[in-house]
């Protein structure tokens, strides 16, 4: 733990604003009753209740369940069975005696909501339960709301929901999901920030994770994925191939909206010590390939190969640490004859010149995501690239993208190399479609063709107001 940077992240920790919404009511329930509240859209915060009671005095507590929900079908499904790989701790429900009414019930725990159901399950035949109000403290760290852009009614409804979720996920650092993990993770503080640049420009909150991640480095400098910031901070225990090396353009990012060269400067050496960390799992010039869960993202589609991806992700963040080192007036020469040896390698293992397409691993799988990144880190030139991008469109049995994450660098590729018609027809239609469900903010994975998928073995785990589905308002100042 490096705490001279971890000092300057405390330094930069930021106010959060507090915004109250009350709902009136004085709702009635008798045993076994329920009643669903709809706060009219999404909020992160604490709840108060205040709680009555009608008929005789209370002569037994009041057992009540309180359910969370941030989307409309959570509201009522039977979380009894969860049997998901991710904790049921992270399912927002409560179960709570209370002894004497009236009563004021401060629940402690922060939620991601937008609706509250609230159920009697317990009271007794002489008394009634009656719910007076609700009132939730809102908490974000983000700036006033941001003006909404867009050229047609879709646009700006999908800017007005990606800012939502962008200023849901603005805490105390940039968060990935307030529902769930709520912490810290690099590879979604990347998009975040790009996202940030251009609209609540919040850029200290960015220096501030910055310094975290360079904070909590292992002794021989790995970055972890993500960091916990409660109760002290601290890195978790995962590292991934391609979230270290995302540091590297994230700093670039940095520099290139701030102009902070003293930052760049003194996480310069450890930016370029993750190129050198990551070397550890080529051989030769190739990355290795590897089955374990998670060694490198990309996406969350648990068929896909990562092989060609990671290699990709190497170039692409070896390309960011030329523009870094040039910036800052640093020698990248050695870098520069890796990046030739690491594309030269590229090409000749992944590309197959009879699909036109790069493949991945020993089952030489064609994927979106590969061959996305590929063209991100331009091993090829412009033309030949959206000449690639229209092959993969078209090649039958490519495997798919499914998060928002995934369908950033997708955009990302197609704009880059002129085809912005079809990005933007991208954007209008997964993020669109979500919006069309009734989203109030983006979820974490999205799969139009099965919209009820999960990692996680449960739809209930999900998150659906997460960090990395921020950027349609990113592509929508930027190139639209």
């Amino acid at each position: 733990m490096n705490k001279k940077f971890l000092l300057k992240a405390a330094a930069l920790m930021p106010d959060l604003t507090h915004q109250k919404v009350t709902l009136q009511d004085n709702k009635v329930l008798d045993q076994g009753e329920s009643v669903v509240y709809d706060f009219g859209d999404h909020y992160v915060g604490t709840v108060t209740i205040d709680f009555g009671w009608a008929g005789s005095p209370q002569d037994a507590p009041a057992l009540v369940k309180i359910k969370f929900s941030e989307i409309a079908y959570e509201v009522d499904e039977d979380t009894t069975d969860y049997n998901g790989w991710i904790s049921k701790g992270w399912i927002q429900e409560e179960l709570i005696h209370i002894d004497a009414l009236p009563c004021k019930l401060k629940l402690k725990r922060r939620y991601a909501f937008r609706y509250v159901k609230i159920e009697a399950v317990a009271l007794s035949q002489k008394y009634s339960l009656i719910i007076n109000k609700l009132t939730a403290d809102t908490v974000t760290s983000a700036p006033e709301f941001v003006p909404v852009v867009g050229n047609t009614p879709l646009e700006k409804k999908i800017d007005k929901i990606a800012l939502r979720t962008m200023r849901e996920c603005m805490q105390y650092e940039f968060e990935d999901g307030p529902k769930r993990d709520r912490r810290l993770w690099l590879g979604d503080l990347r998009l975040q920030a790009i996202t940030n640049y251009c609209t609540y420009k919040h850029n200290d909150l960015v220096k501030r994770c910055l310094y975290l991640f360079a904070g909590t480095a292992d002794k021989n400098g790995n970055i972890s994925a993500c960091v916990f910031t409660k109760p002290k901070v601290l890195p978790d225990d995962t590292y991934m191939f391609d979230y270290s090396l995302l540091f590297i353009p994230t700093l670039l990012d940095y520099l290139n909206a701030t102009g902070d060269k003293q930052t760049a400067t003194e996480l310069l050496p450890l930016a370029l010590k993750q190129l050198e960390l990551a070397k550890a799992q080529f051989d030769g010039d190739i990355v290795r390939d590897s089955d374990k869960l998670g060694w490198c993202f990309l996406d969350w589609n648990l068929a896909l190969n990562k092989q060609c991806g990671a290699q990709a992700v190497y170039i692409y963040c070896a390309k960011a640490a030329v523009k870094l080192c040039e910036r800052l007036d640093k020698d990248c020469k050695a870098i520069k004859l890796d990046i030739e040896a690491k594309t030269k390698a590229a090409i000749d293992t992944f590309y197959d010149k009879q699909k036109g397409l790069f493949v991945s691993g020993a089952d030489k799988q064609v994927s979106y995501a590969a061959n996305i990144w590929m063209c991100l880190a331009h091993v090829f030139g412009e033309k030949e690239r959206a000449e690639l991008l229209d092959r993969l469109k078209y090649y039958d049995g490519a495997v798919k993208l499914v998060t928002p994450y995934a369908y950033h660098h997708y955009i990302q590729a197609l704009v880059e190399c002129r085809k912005s018609i079809d990005a933007h027809d991208i954007i209008l239609s997964y993020w669109g479609k979500m919006a069309e469900l009734g989203a109030d903010t983006f979820y974490e994975l999205f799969n139009p063709e099965n919209p009820d998928e999960s990692p996680y073995g449960s739809r209930a785990a999900n998150s659906y107001c997460h960090a990395w589905s921020c950027t349609p308002s990113y592509f929508l100042r930027k190139y639209f």
